[in-house]
């Protein structure tokens, strides 16, 4: 049988494991909230913030003289513990739940006052010496700590996502080097349109890849601004005089990431612009992920009755029936990355208007739709990048045969023999299966010498610089 302790709480008993650093809150919401199976632990990075946020609560509270120094230390050292990744198993707490982030906040709370206990060697649950809500939580609530962290969080992601961007990019950009001497026809509204270079492709979506670099940057610093010292609602009550500079000073040297306080605590613990913000570059990012994946697919459908102008990377068998069947199973992932993406993106956006006067208490889903999101995008894009990008080849051949035996080389014509004309020469060529050169040339509208001109690659490809 498993061994447990008694914990007590306004409401009641609880048995907790004997030997969890977890108590009574964390248990009750483990049990109240088997919801998503997504847990606390699942996002370490989260866990490390929360610890954060702690560590800088503590050293505060010490230096203001409202914590004892030798329970501050005991404090701070387990905080550094989690930091450095120890206890995370204990982080139990579903990370969709009621009650705007308490049963967050309290895990935190009870974890540290445990691992502090141990640390002056006293058992766990001896809260009389360190309390979760009284030592831990000092200065402090769930409406400052809770939104304090995922913000951190975010900023602690980002340089990962970005790098995950500008690895993408640099690859595109490889290929389209190496493609630059390949000629194909281009395409609007899935129609033959004008030749091209298979380079300026792949340049363009390196292109889009890289503009949301910037973007991500930029409104990240939106989420330097945070609430902490506001406690419940941003009036700053249960704080000792000049705490919230402070706690804001230390949080900023422990996370290596500046922060800053809000100019008004009692509009921002209530309102979630920022995130929704955020949340919509994320979307963005996924929308043109999924456009370029689009292409890829289209680039590379056959092998003999589709585009085929590109080749992916096989990476498995295609079908349980079909023998040598070998599809673009990466691309498509990425698609599906990209609809949980713009499907989270609504949920934030909804969660956001859904608060009410001075909290939000749908935080906890806007926290995991907009870290879901920017897992599934870095891993996405690492995957993209590494196991098809580097890998496609240009099928020069078939790019060649499609250009000749379109009709896209019509309009370098315009400027010889007119538009009325050379649509009269697509006509023709079309409904007799000819080349244009060869209409043109049966016709009698053009040389020899003149065709050379006009079908030239300066012609045909236009002026946009490489």
């Amino acid at each position: 049988m498993t061994l447990t302790r008694t914990e007590r709480d306004s409401i009641g008993e609880w048995p907790v494991p004997h030997d969890a650093d977890f108590g009574i809150h964390s248990a009750r919401a483990a049990d109240n909230f088997p919801i998503t199976g997504i847990l606390l632990r699942d996002y370490p990075e989260f866990v490390q913030s929360l610890a954060m946020v702690k560590k800088a609560a503590a050293m505060a509270n010490r230096d203001l003289g409202a914590l004892q120094p030798v329970i501050a230390d005991a404090i701070i050292a387990a905080c550094d513990a989690v930091i450095a990744g120890e206890g995370h198993s204990h982080f139990v707490v579903d990370m969709l739940q009621g009650g705007a982030g308490t049963s967050t906040n309290m895990n935190a709370n009870e974890v540290i006052a445990n691992m502090a206990l141990r640390i002056l060697g006293r058992p766990r649950g001896d809260y009389a010496a360190v309390n979760p809500n009284d030592h831990v939580n000092l200065s402090q609530s769930t409406n400052d700590v809770y939104p304090t962290a995922v913000r951190l969080t975010i900023l602690r992601n980002c340089p990962a996502l970005i790098e995950s961007q500008r690895a993408l990019k640099d690859a595109l950009l490889e290929k389209a080097v190496a493609f630059d001497d390949v000629i194909k026809v281009g395409r609007t509204q899935l129609m033959d349109a004008v030749p091209m270079r298979l380079g300026s492709e792949f340049r363009a979506f390196a292109v889009t890849v890289g503009e949301d670099i910037d973007r991500l940057g930029e409104f990240a610093n939106l989420l330097r601004e945070i609430n902490l010292g506001g406690t419940a609602i941003g009036t700053g009550i249960n704080t000792p005089e000049g705490y919230s500079h402070l706690v804001i000073s230390h949080l900023s040297k422990i996370s290596g990431i500046p922060l800053i306080a809000a100019g008004d605590l009692i509009e921002a613990t209530s309102d979630m612009g920022a995130f929704v913000t955020f949340s919509s570059v994320l979307k963005r990012i996924a929308v043109k992920l999924s456009k370029i994946c689009n292409d890829l697919r289209l680039l590379n459908s056959g092998p003999r009755a589709g585009f085929g102008e590109i080749r992916l990377p096989p990476m498995q068998a295609g079908s349980s029936i079909m023998p040598g069947k070998v599809n673009p199973v990466i691309p498509e992932v990425v698609n599906q990355i990209a609809f949980q993406v713009i499907g989270n993106d609504l949920t934030v956006t909804l969660a956001a208007e859904a608060g009410q006067l001075q909290l939000n208490a749908m935080e906890p889903v806007i926290v995991l739709n907009i870290l879901q999101s920017m897992r599934m995008l870095m891993r996405g894009m690492v995957v993209l990048r590494a196991k098809c990008i580097v890998g496609i080849e240009a099928d020069r051949e078939r790019c060649r045969e499609l250009l000749e035996g379109s009709l896209v080389t019509v309009t370098a014509l315009n400027p010889y023999i007119g538009y009325d004309e050379a649509s009269r020469v697509a006509k023709l060529a079309l409904l007799s299966r000819r080349t244009i050169r060869d209409v043109v040339l049966g016709e009698g509208l053009m040389t020899e010498a003149q065709l050379d001109e006009a079908f030239a690659p300066e012609n045909l490809l236009g002026t946009t610089p490489r």
